[in-house]
């Protein structure tokens, strides 16, 4: 049987054990992609209480903090312990084109989804290219 040592994960075991397990912001893994008339995030958010995510919009940045809280049992010996908690933390430039009075979330299996609309100004729109015979046209109509 083949063994694996990574001095780097082991001196980050030492480094939380150090510190009480706290580490900091914790890293949150996101999918993007545009569907249609609307952008989708994705952000996985295991064992997250939905009552602690908060998310905003300040001009074109959004912002998605959640807290996650470690699993605190008296009388217990722990043998291991390694899934992570504290406070999650991400900031997306949205730009311009995003309809921000119409961003709506929700929380499903671990799983944060947030919808933004992309603004009417900003959707593709076809512009009709009117040719000098059309233009006479509508001069004789006025």
């Amino acid at each position: 049987m083949a063994m694996f040592f990574d001095p780097f994960t082991e001196f980050g075991r030492l480094a939380s054990s150090l510190n009480g397990g706290q580490t900091g912001q914790r890293f949150m893994p996101v999918d993007l992609y545009r569907e249609g008339d609307h952008y989708v995030l994705n952000a996985d958010l295991p064992g997250v209480d939905p009552e602690s995510v908060d998310i905003d919009v300040d001009g074109q940045v959004l912002t998605i903090r959640a807290q996650r809280t470690a699993d605190i049992r008296n009388g217990v010996k722990w043998l291991a312990q390694e899934r992570p908690h504290g406070s999650y933390v991400r900031q997306f430039s949205v730009g311009e084109g995003i309809d921000s009075e119409s961003i709506t979330a929700h929380y499903d299996n671990g799983v944060l989804s947030v919808l933004l609309p992309v603004s009417e100004r900003a959707k593709p729109r076809k512009i009709e290219v009117q040719g000098s015979a059309t233009r006479e046209q509508a001069a004789l109509q006025s």
